[in-house]
């Protein structure tokens, strides 16, 4: 809320610029990179190298000169007419910082810094502890501020790696989050200051780093969903040369699959993207069971015996719950397992009560799935709704109610509270079956 105004943050495409302006790499400095000689920061070395002309380079790695390949890097690179220092240290560390920067001759000045450091350390908020908090923060956060006050009141570019998760975040990535955000409002401030910088929050790249060599085949499943795709080591070089040399001072260079964000259900794209889809959002309607200028749903299943009413109805239901968490076949979906126990959350309720509403023509509530809490009881519930004067459609929403997983509430302990409760624990059991899902390769 800002001055009495309801604003709603998205995302929007940044046009490319006529030419690159911006800070522009001098090949007789020296360029700064933090955390650079991982796959990535080898790749971007490589880059201001052969296609900026830069002479020389410092970077700054934990495992200094005697990391794998490092040696053969540096040769590399020699050959290529440059000339890469690697100082062993700390990023997070202001003294190694100094040092560094102390040790850069007057004669090919300081002219740019990348700030490429950063740990993963992901886990839900409960698993949290100060310390694992700390290890994620460290390396990207204070190594940031550092760079940022040492480089203050000169014309040095500071330039960031950051995250998407930032803006659009993914479950188990709090403290990740956490320190990107705080890297791109740290270069927001850095150029209100009147200093250059670019926070870069990337997408994934095709290349595997130290970040995302662990992903699994379900984790890449997840992203793709996002309609964020791997980026190519030739993409993702290209977008940083536009973003640094963009007026921006925080951009995300993404490689999005739009036609897959409008294709989908609409309810299913972030936020923040839905102006990226090809399509406007309030065009790309929810699909209904209801063909054009056709019978509706409960027109349809009053023709059919009532067990086939209930095989159709139980069909519908697990087609959209698979829909919202992106299950490719509808029977992997328990018809009486808890929705809270499947990796149900609070949007992931409204996405399917949406669904479900343009599905069957209804106006369902917000609390559908907490109040009918397994597949097989909301598909009784619909049928009490879809088909009234059926003589079993009271007992169908009692039956399943009665068989529902979910527990009783405690003494004390409303309906709402048990929800609340349940929600808390649904991201902890997602990544439980997910990591079920990796072990059977599935």
């Amino acid at each position: 809320m800002r001055d009495g105004s309801l604003l709603t943050p998205h995302l929007a495409r940044v046009a490319t610029p006529a030419a690159h302006g911006g800070p522009l790499w001098r090949a007789d400095g020296t360029v700064l990179v933090t955390g650079g000689l991982g796959v990535l920061g080898r790749l971007l070395v490589r880059h201001v190298v052969v296609s900026h002309g830069v002479r020389h380079v410092v970077a700054v790695s934990r495992s200094g000169a005697s990391g794998e390949g490092i040696a053969a890097f540096v040769e590399e690179l020699r050959a290529e007419g440059a000339e890469l220092r690697v100082v062993t240290g700390d990023a997070a560390d202001r003294a190694v910082l100094e040092d560094a920067l102390a040790s850069i001759p007057a004669e090919h000045p300081l002219t740019a810094v990348v700030h490429m450091a950063g740990v993963l350390d992901d886990g839900v908020l409960g698993s949290l502890t100060p310390e694992r908090v700390d290890r994620v923060l460290r390396p990207k956060v204070d190594a940031a501020w550092h760079l940022h006050e040492l480089t203050a009141g000169s014309d040095v570019p500071l330039f960031v790696f950051s995250s998407v998760s930032s803006v659009l975040g993914t479950a188990g990535q709090g403290s990740y989050a956490a320190a990107n955000a705080f890297v791109d409002a740290l270069v927001q401030h850095r150029r209100g200051a009147g200093a250059p910088g670019v926070s870069m929050g990337w997408g994934l790249w095709g290349a595997k780093s130290g970040l995302t060599g662990g992903l699994g085949e379900t984790d890449m499943r997840r992203i793709a969903r996002s309609g964020v795709q791997p980026l190519s080591a030739d993409q993702g070089l290209a977008l940083f040369d536009l973003a640094r040399a963009t007026d921006d001072p925080v951009v995300f260079p993404l490689h999005l699959d739009t036609a897959a964000l409008s294709g989908g259900d609409t309810e299913n794209i972030p936020p923040l993207l839905r102006g990226l889809a090809r399509t406007p959002v309030r065009r790309a309607t929810v699909r209904t069971e209801d063909e054009p200028g056709g019978d509706s749903l409960a027109t349809r299943l009053a023709r059919v015996p009532e067990a086939e009413q209930d095989a159709q109805l139980l069909t519908l239901v697990r087609s959209h719950v698979a829909a919202v968490l992106g299950y490719d076949d509808p029977r992997t979906v328990g018809e009486r397992r808890a929705f809270v126990e499947i990796g149900f959350d609070s949007l992931r309720a409204l996405q399917l009560r949406n669904r479900l509403n343009g599905a069957t023509g209804l106006r369902l509530p917000a609390t559908l799935v907490f109040d009918h809490p397994t597949p097989d009881a909301l598909r009784g519930y619909l049928r009490t709704l879809l088909l009234p004067d059926s003589p079993s459609a009271r007992d169908a929403e009692g039956g399943a109610a009665a068989d529902a997983v979910a527990p009783d509430p405690g003494p004390g302990q409303s309906k709402g509270d048990e929800a609340i409760e349940q929600l808390r624990s649904a991201a902890s059991l997602e990544e439980v079956f997910d990591f079920i899902d990796d072990q059977l390769g599935e």
